[in-house]
């Protein structure tokens, strides 16, 4: 008969859940540029002390010039290679100071990361939804 097959349901699935990955990792990359916008349009620079150094969040204290003292809530960007005690540079969005990065580091650090996750999603979807597909269509 002339019956029209069905995607099955695990292919569907599949390719939505590596789309929203892949979606998610550009995201992330694209909010890391608009911080690095907002940085450097407002920029102020000071030291700051490490207080905690892990490879995803780094939590560091600074002073303003006002003499304000910041401990940003959700850490500082790129905090690669950081150790707990280090004193570094960072550069900071004068209008907001909780927003601040590592000086001299930005988005750039962050594509590589999501491009590898995007092309590690896709690398284990893939045969997966093309072995799927046979079978469906052997069915």
């Amino acid at each position: 008969m002339g019956a029209r097959r069905r995607r099955p349901l695990a292919v569907t699935v599949l390719t939505v859940l590596a789309t929203a990955i892949s979606v998610l990792a550009v995201l992330l990359v694209l909010a890391a540029w608009r911080n690095d916008h907002t940085i450097s349009s407002d920029e102020g620079v000071a030291t700051a002390e490490v207080l905690s150094a892990g490879r995803l969040r780094s939590a560091v204290s600074f002073v303003t010039p006002d003499g304000e003292m910041h401990n940003p809530r959700l850490g500082v960007l790129y905090p690669t290679n950081l150790v707990a005690g280090q004193r570094i540079d960072v550069e900071y969005a004068r209008s907001e100071p909780d927003l601040v990065r590592v000086a001299g580091r930005d988005a750039s650090v962050a594509v590589i990361p999501a491009l590898s996750v995007v092309v590690v999603t896709w690398a284990i979807a893939g045969p997966l939804i093309l072995v799927l597909r046979r079978r469906a269509r052997q069915v």
